[in-house]
């Protein structure tokens, strides 16, 4: 399987690219974010790549970030989600978005994407809200892409906890922040959540 691609970018268009990697030029299907962070034609690029195999055809996915690839993946564990549709969905939104909006709920975000209407979105939302944690260097930013959430692994996982609990992002960012100052940054989840549910019943 190829997993990666470094060479000179040979054409572009719509929804895809070709890479001439010594002189042999591989067709590899992104999403237009991806595209359009190439560069032009004979930059040297490096893609990630996620490699289908069928029966008639072997199909190359290419993405500037593992984590976009990581995105790619997930998504498809959605039924009714196929190659087509994760990657107009990764046209739309960023991984940090795509993340933040599964965080929230947020089907009407989701649904920007072409090809996804709202039935699928909200399965998206639903599906992935346990599972987008497992994606290597994401953070939930809760409640909106401008929130100014606290940093790290820790606030996520609590900013995300009283986002299930219908905490608005402004109320939860201001009282997880002040968790944290409390107990400090080698405190559990469980200890952050509790002082934070603490100083918003106050």
């Amino acid at each position: 399987m190829i997993a990666k691609l470094k060479g000179l970018l040979d054409t572009v268009n719509a929804d895809a690219a070709v890479i001439d990697v010594n002189g042999v030029g591989y067709l590899v299907a992104a999403s237009t974010k991806t595209l359009a962070s190439l560069g032009g034609v004979g930059t040297a690029v490096s893609v990630h790549i996620e490699t289908h195999v069928r029966e008639d055809a072997i199909q190359l996915f290419g993405f500037v970030s593992e984590r976009e690839r990581d995105w790619f993946r997930l998504l498809q564990t959605v039924q009714g989600v196929g190659a087509k549709v994760a990657l107009a969905i990764l046209s739309v939104l960023t991984p940090d978005e795509l993340h933040a909006a599964i965080a929230n709920r947020d089907k009407t975000m989701v649904g920007r994407a072409s090809g996804v209407g709202p039935k699928l979105a909200e399965r998206i939302v639903n599906e992935l809200k346990d599972k987008a944690g497992g994606i290597a260097g994401a953070t939930i930013p809760v409640g909106g892409f401008a929130a100014a959430a606290p940093k790290g692994g820790l606030a996520a996982d609590a900013l995300s906890a009283l986002a299930n609990l219908g905490y608005k992002p402004a109320e939860a960012n201001r009282v997880v922040t002040a968790a944290i100052e409390e107990a400090g940054e080698g405190a559990d989840v469980g200890t952050v959540v509790r002082l934070a549910l603490k100083k918003a019943a106050r």
